[in-house]
């Protein structure tokens, strides 16, 4: 008896404290204004800084949540490789599957680098063009099937013209 009535007691001190002091609320009152203001702001879901601008994550999207939207400054990242546009991510069409973020050769998507992905390890500082001329050993038939997910195919073309 002593249980049920301790039990109850709890139950309705809980409920006391999210009626009269919002307490347990999924979101804070700062975010519920912005939501019933429709002023809320959503975090930035590209790294423009590290994407890299092959556009795999484009091609790879099921439902064409991502389109490339052009640069009006192109940046050069290696000698032969500059990137000229970057992802833009319709929210309403994207079902946040994550195939863009795994595709994605650098993790430039959705906020950090490898939200989800083992590779990460916290906060990083990516630079792209140092990391652009590591070198790196792909074989020719994994290189030919990532090859067909990109704008760009100046890495086939090098490799063929180095054999």
């Amino acid at each position: 008896m002593s249980s049920i009535l301790r039990i109850a007691l709890e139950g309705a001190f809980t409920n006391f404290k999210r009626i009269f002091f919002a307490a347990d609320r999924v979101t804070d009152m700062e975010l519920r204004k912005q939501i019933s203001t429709l002023s809320v702001e959503v975090d930035d879901r590209v790294d423009e800084k590290s994407c890299i601008g092959c556009a795999g994550c484009a091609n790879v999207c099921p439902t064409g949540a991502i389109e490339m939207k052009g640069l009006t400054n192109p940046v050069r990242i290696t000698d032969d490789w500059t990137k000229k546009e970057v992802p833009e991510i319709n929210l309403e069409k994207c079902v946040v599957c994550y195939y863009c973020h795994d595709f994605c050769p650098v993790y430039s998507l959705y906020g950090e680098k490898g939200t989800i992905h083992p590779s990460n390890v916290g906060d990083q500082e990516v630079n792209i063009a140092e990391t652009m001329n590591q070198p790196f050993k792909i074989s020719d038939d994994r290189l030919k099937f990532i090859a067909q997910y990109l704008s760009d195919n100046t890495v086939l073309k090098n490799r063929e013209e180095g054999d």
